[in-house]
Protein backbone atom coordinates (compact mmCIF):
# COMPACT_ATOMS: atom_id res chain seq x y z
CA UNK A 1 0.00 0.00 0.00
CA UNK A 2 1.20 3.47 -0.89
CA UNK A 3 -0.04 6.90 0.07
CA UNK A 4 -2.49 8.15 -2.55
CA UNK A 5 -3.31 4.65 -3.78
CA UNK A 6 -7.01 4.00 -4.46
CA UNK A 7 -8.31 0.64 -3.22
CA UNK A 8 -11.54 -1.25 -2.66
CA UNK A 9 -12.49 -3.38 0.32
CA UNK A 10 -15.15 -4.68 2.70
CA UNK A 11 -15.78 -3.07 6.11
CA UNK A 12 -15.39 -5.90 8.63
CA UNK A 13 -16.41 -3.94 11.70
CA UNK A 14 -16.59 -0.40 13.09
CA UNK A 15 -14.48 0.66 16.06
CA UNK A 16 -15.05 3.78 18.13
CA UNK A 17 -15.29 6.56 16.96
CA UNK A 18 -16.77 5.50 13.59
CA UNK A 19 -13.55 3.89 12.38
CA UNK A 20 -14.30 1.27 9.77
CA UNK A 21 -11.82 -1.63 9.78
CA UNK A 22 -11.46 -2.57 6.11
CA UNK A 23 -9.98 -5.70 4.58
CA UNK A 24 -8.52 -5.53 1.07
CA UNK A 25 -8.20 -8.62 -1.11
CA UNK A 26 -4.55 -9.65 -1.45
CA UNK A 27 -3.43 -7.46 1.47
CA UNK A 28 -2.76 -8.70 5.00
CA UNK A 29 -2.85 -5.22 6.48
CA UNK A 30 -6.20 -3.73 7.49
CA UNK A 31 -7.06 -0.10 6.71
CA UNK A 32 -8.95 2.31 8.97
CA UNK A 33 -11.57 4.33 7.04
CA UNK A 34 -13.85 6.71 8.94
CA UNK A 35 -17.61 7.05 8.37
CA UNK A 36 -18.09 3.56 6.93
CA UNK A 37 -20.66 0.98 8.01
CA UNK A 38 -20.02 -2.70 8.70
CA UNK A 39 -20.67 -4.78 5.60
CA UNK A 40 -20.24 -2.00 3.04
CA UNK A 41 -18.00 -2.43 0.02
CA UNK A 42 -16.18 0.87 -0.37
CA UNK A 43 -13.60 2.64 -2.51
CA UNK A 44 -11.05 4.71 -0.60
CA UNK A 45 -7.66 6.36 -0.99
CA UNK A 46 -4.72 5.82 1.38
CA UNK A 47 -3.96 9.16 3.04
CA UNK A 48 -1.81 8.05 6.01
CA UNK A 49 0.67 5.22 6.39
CA UNK A 50 3.08 4.89 9.27
CA UNK A 51 4.41 2.24 11.65
CA UNK A 52 2.44 -0.55 10.01
CA UNK A 53 -0.85 1.36 10.22
CA UNK A 54 -2.79 2.58 7.21
CA UNK A 55 -5.67 5.08 7.12
CA UNK A 56 -7.89 5.82 4.16
CA UNK A 57 -10.37 8.48 3.07
CA UNK A 58 -13.78 7.25 1.94
CA UNK A 59 -14.41 8.04 -1.73
CA UNK A 60 -17.48 5.99 -2.60
CA UNK A 61 -19.82 3.34 -1.23
CA UNK A 62 -19.89 0.70 -3.98
CA UNK A 63 -22.33 -1.63 -2.25
CA UNK A 64 -24.56 -0.89 0.72
CA UNK A 65 -24.27 -2.87 3.92
CA UNK A 66 -26.81 -5.67 4.48
CA UNK A 67 -27.66 -3.69 7.64
CA UNK A 68 -28.95 -0.73 5.61
CA UNK A 69 -32.52 -1.88 5.08
CA UNK A 70 -34.50 1.29 5.83
CA UNK A 71 -35.17 4.43 3.80
CA UNK A 72 -32.45 7.07 3.99
CA UNK A 73 -32.61 10.84 4.17
CA UNK A 74 -32.16 12.58 0.81
CA UNK A 75 -28.93 14.15 2.10
CA UNK A 76 -27.34 10.98 3.45
CA UNK A 77 -23.79 10.48 2.21
CA UNK A 78 -23.43 14.16 1.31
CA UNK A 79 -24.21 15.75 4.66
CA UNK A 80 -21.72 15.51 7.52
CA UNK A 81 -24.44 14.75 10.07
CA UNK A 82 -25.88 11.25 10.45
CA UNK A 83 -23.68 8.17 10.42
CA UNK A 84 -26.05 5.19 10.55
CA UNK A 85 -28.86 6.31 8.23
CA UNK A 86 -30.77 3.37 6.80
CA UNK A 87 -29.70 1.04 9.62
CA UNK A 88 -32.69 0.02 11.81
CA UNK A 89 -32.51 1.58 15.26
CA UNK A 90 -32.14 -1.75 17.07
CA UNK A 91 -29.14 -2.56 14.85
CA UNK A 92 -27.66 0.87 15.60
CA UNK A 93 -27.89 0.06 19.31
CA UNK A 94 -26.07 -3.24 18.77
CA UNK A 95 -23.25 -1.47 16.89
CA UNK A 96 -22.82 1.08 19.68
CA UNK A 97 -23.07 -1.56 22.40
CA UNK A 98 -20.23 -3.51 20.75
CA UNK A 99 -18.08 -0.37 20.59
CA UNK A 100 -18.67 0.40 24.26
CA UNK A 101 -17.88 -3.17 25.29
CA UNK A 102 -14.67 -3.23 23.27
CA UNK A 103 -13.54 -0.01 24.93
CA UNK A 104 -14.37 -0.99 28.50
CA UNK A 105 -13.71 -4.75 28.62
CA UNK A 106 -9.89 -4.58 28.91
CA UNK A 107 -10.06 -1.76 31.48
CA UNK A 108 -12.52 -3.64 33.66
CA UNK A 109 -10.57 -6.88 33.30
CA UNK A 110 -7.47 -5.15 34.68
CA UNK A 111 -9.58 -3.97 37.61
CA UNK A 112 -10.78 -7.51 38.28
CA UNK A 113 -14.28 -7.25 36.80
CA UNK A 114 -16.06 -9.22 34.11
CA UNK A 115 -17.91 -6.83 31.79
CA UNK A 116 -20.93 -9.09 31.26
CA UNK A 117 -21.49 -9.26 35.03
CA UNK A 118 -22.03 -5.52 35.38
CA UNK A 119 -23.08 -4.29 31.92
CA UNK A 120 -26.76 -3.30 32.05
CA UNK A 121 -27.26 -2.80 28.32
CA UNK A 122 -28.07 0.29 26.28
CA UNK A 123 -30.96 2.51 27.33
CA UNK A 124 -32.67 3.29 24.06
CA UNK A 125 -34.35 6.55 23.14
CA UNK A 126 -38.14 6.50 22.75
CA UNK A 127 -37.66 8.43 19.51
CA UNK A 128 -34.96 7.74 16.91
CA UNK A 129 -35.91 10.58 14.51
CA UNK A 130 -36.95 14.24 14.97
CA UNK A 131 -35.55 14.17 18.51
CA UNK A 132 -33.14 17.14 18.60
CA UNK A 133 -34.34 20.19 20.51
CA UNK A 134 -31.41 22.30 19.32
CA UNK A 135 -29.79 22.74 15.91
CA UNK A 136 -27.11 25.09 14.62
CA UNK A 137 -27.34 25.69 10.88
CA UNK A 138 -24.65 27.53 8.89
CA UNK A 139 -24.99 29.97 6.01
CA UNK A 140 -22.71 29.45 3.02
CA UNK A 141 -22.80 28.09 -0.50
CA UNK A 142 -22.92 24.49 -1.69
CA UNK A 143 -20.11 25.16 -4.14
CA UNK A 144 -17.81 28.12 -4.82
CA UNK A 145 -19.82 31.20 -5.88
CA UNK A 146 -23.03 29.17 -5.85
CA UNK A 147 -26.40 30.37 -4.50
CA UNK A 148 -26.87 30.99 -0.79
CA UNK A 149 -27.40 27.81 1.23
CA UNK A 150 -28.39 27.24 4.85
CA UNK A 151 -27.91 23.94 6.61
CA UNK A 152 -25.09 21.57 7.48
CA UNK A 153 -21.55 21.23 6.22
CA UNK A 154 -20.88 18.68 3.53
CA UNK A 155 -19.11 15.56 4.75
CA UNK A 156 -15.39 16.25 5.02
CA UNK A 157 -15.73 19.98 4.28
CA UNK A 158 -15.42 23.00 6.58
CA UNK A 159 -16.65 25.41 3.90
CA UNK A 160 -19.33 23.91 1.61
CA UNK A 161 -22.81 24.02 3.14
CA UNK A 162 -25.64 21.71 2.11
CA UNK A 163 -29.16 23.11 2.48
CA UNK A 164 -30.93 20.64 4.78
CA UNK A 165 -34.56 21.73 4.43
CA UNK A 166 -35.86 18.29 5.36
CA UNK A 167 -33.43 17.17 8.06
CA UNK A 168 -34.72 14.03 9.79
CA UNK A 169 -33.11 14.85 13.14
CA UNK A 170 -35.36 17.82 13.93
CA UNK A 171 -39.07 18.57 14.18
CA UNK A 172 -40.66 19.77 10.93
CA UNK A 173 -41.24 23.18 12.57
CA UNK A 174 -37.47 23.75 12.43
CA UNK A 175 -37.33 22.75 8.76
CA UNK A 176 -40.12 25.21 7.94
CA UNK A 177 -38.28 28.01 9.74
CA UNK A 178 -35.02 27.19 7.93
CA UNK A 179 -36.75 27.32 4.53
CA UNK A 180 -38.42 30.63 5.37
CA UNK A 181 -35.16 32.27 6.50
CA UNK A 182 -33.23 31.00 3.47
CA UNK A 183 -35.88 32.15 0.99
CA UNK A 184 -35.98 35.60 2.59
CA UNK A 185 -32.23 36.23 2.36
CA UNK A 186 -31.97 34.71 -1.11
CA UNK A 187 -34.66 37.13 -2.32
CA UNK A 188 -32.72 40.10 -0.98
CA UNK A 189 -29.37 38.70 -2.13
CA UNK A 190 -27.75 39.10 1.28
CA UNK A 191 -24.11 38.03 1.74
CA UNK A 192 -22.86 35.30 4.06
CA UNK A 193 -19.75 35.49 6.24
CA UNK A 194 -16.66 34.05 4.55
CA UNK A 195 -14.37 32.59 7.18
CA UNK A 196 -11.09 33.07 5.32
CA UNK A 197 -11.71 36.64 4.17
CA UNK A 198 -13.64 37.63 7.34
CA UNK A 199 -16.22 39.45 5.26
CA UNK A 200 -20.00 39.11 4.94
CA UNK A 201 -23.15 39.27 7.05
CA UNK A 202 -25.03 35.98 7.63
CA UNK A 203 -23.37 33.45 9.96
CA UNK A 204 -25.72 30.97 11.65
CA UNK A 205 -29.33 30.11 12.38
CA UNK A 206 -29.64 28.66 15.88
CA UNK A 207 -33.01 27.00 16.53
CA UNK A 208 -34.24 25.63 19.85
CA UNK A 209 -37.61 23.94 20.43
CA UNK A 210 -39.11 22.49 23.57
CA UNK A 211 -40.02 18.89 22.80
CA UNK A 212 -42.81 18.76 25.38
CA UNK A 213 -43.90 22.42 25.27
CA UNK A 214 -43.53 23.20 21.54
CA UNK A 215 -42.02 26.60 22.42
CA UNK A 216 -39.51 27.78 19.80
CA UNK A 217 -36.63 30.25 20.01
CA UNK A 218 -35.29 31.53 16.67
CA UNK A 219 -31.78 33.02 16.78
CA UNK A 220 -30.28 34.68 13.70
CA UNK A 221 -26.52 35.19 14.05
CA UNK A 222 -24.85 37.84 11.86
CA UNK A 223 -21.87 40.18 11.82
CA UNK A 224 -22.20 43.97 12.10
CA UNK A 225 -20.69 44.49 8.64
CA UNK A 226 -24.10 45.25 7.09
CA UNK A 227 -27.41 46.68 8.31
CA UNK A 228 -30.73 45.08 7.33
CA UNK A 229 -34.27 45.75 8.48
CA UNK A 230 -35.47 42.34 9.68
CA UNK A 231 -39.09 43.35 10.33
CA UNK A 232 -40.44 41.57 7.27
CA UNK A 233 -38.54 38.38 8.14
CA UNK A 234 -39.99 38.50 11.65
CA UNK A 235 -43.52 38.83 10.24
CA UNK A 236 -43.01 35.95 7.79
CA UNK A 237 -41.76 33.69 10.60
CA UNK A 238 -44.75 34.49 12.82
CA UNK A 239 -47.14 33.65 9.96
CA UNK A 240 -45.74 30.12 9.46
CA UNK A 241 -48.27 27.31 10.13
CA UNK A 242 -46.22 25.61 12.83
CA UNK A 243 -47.26 22.85 15.19
CA UNK A 244 -45.44 24.63 18.00
CA UNK A 245 -45.23 28.35 18.75
CA UNK A 246 -42.43 30.87 18.29
CA UNK A 247 -41.95 32.63 21.64
CA UNK A 248 -38.84 34.61 20.73
CA UNK A 249 -36.94 35.86 17.67
CA UNK A 250 -33.44 37.14 18.43
CA UNK A 251 -30.81 38.89 16.34
CA UNK A 252 -27.41 37.91 17.72
CA UNK A 253 -24.42 40.01 16.63
CA UNK A 254 -21.10 38.18 16.44
CA UNK A 255 -17.90 39.69 14.99
CA UNK A 256 -15.59 36.96 16.29
CA UNK A 257 -13.06 35.72 13.73
CA UNK A 258 -13.54 32.12 14.86
CA UNK A 259 -16.40 30.03 13.48
CA UNK A 260 -18.27 29.75 16.76
CA UNK A 261 -21.81 30.73 17.71
CA UNK A 262 -21.47 33.45 20.36
CA UNK A 263 -22.99 36.82 21.16
CA UNK A 264 -21.34 40.24 21.27
CA UNK A 265 -24.83 41.75 21.50
CA UNK A 266 -28.34 40.26 21.41
CA UNK A 267 -31.36 42.17 20.11
CA UNK A 268 -34.89 40.89 20.76
CA UNK A 269 -36.94 41.28 17.58
CA UNK A 270 -39.99 39.55 19.05
CA UNK A 271 -41.11 38.04 22.34
CA UNK A 272 -38.52 36.87 24.82
CA UNK A 273 -34.96 35.54 24.94
CA UNK A 274 -35.81 32.16 26.51
CA UNK A 275 -38.23 29.24 26.22
CA UNK A 276 -39.48 26.57 28.59
CA UNK A 277 -39.15 22.78 28.52
CA UNK A 278 -40.98 20.50 30.98
CA UNK A 279 -39.55 17.14 32.08
CA UNK A 280 -40.35 14.84 35.00
CA UNK A 281 -42.51 17.47 36.70
CA UNK A 282 -39.78 20.11 36.42
CA UNK A 283 -39.84 23.31 34.37
CA UNK A 284 -36.60 24.40 32.69
CA UNK A 285 -35.96 27.96 31.49
CA UNK A 286 -33.57 27.73 28.51
CA UNK A 287 -31.75 30.64 26.83
CA UNK A 288 -29.93 30.59 23.45
CA UNK A 289 -26.64 29.43 24.98
CA UNK A 290 -27.92 27.29 27.86
CA UNK A 291 -26.53 23.77 28.00
CA UNK A 292 -29.38 21.27 27.75
CA UNK A 293 -29.42 17.67 26.62
CA UNK A 294 -30.32 17.88 22.87
CA UNK A 295 -32.51 14.76 23.14
CA UNK A 296 -35.12 15.76 25.73
CA UNK A 297 -36.77 12.36 26.07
Amino acid sequence: MKKGQVLEGIVERVAFPNKGIVSVEGEEQKVIVKNAIEGQKIRFSINKKRKGKAEGRLLEVIEKSPLQTEEECAYFGKCGGCMYQGVPYQEQLKIKETQVKNLLAPVLLNAGYELDEIFEGVKESPRSLAYRNKMEFSFGDEYKDGPLSLGLHKKGSTYDVLTAADCQLVHRDMNQILSCVLAYFREWNVSYYKKMQHTGYLRHLLLRRGDTTGEILVNLVTTTQEEHDLTELKEQLLELPLEGKIVGILHILNDSLSDVVKSDETRILYGQDFFYEKLLGLKFKITPFSFFQPNSR
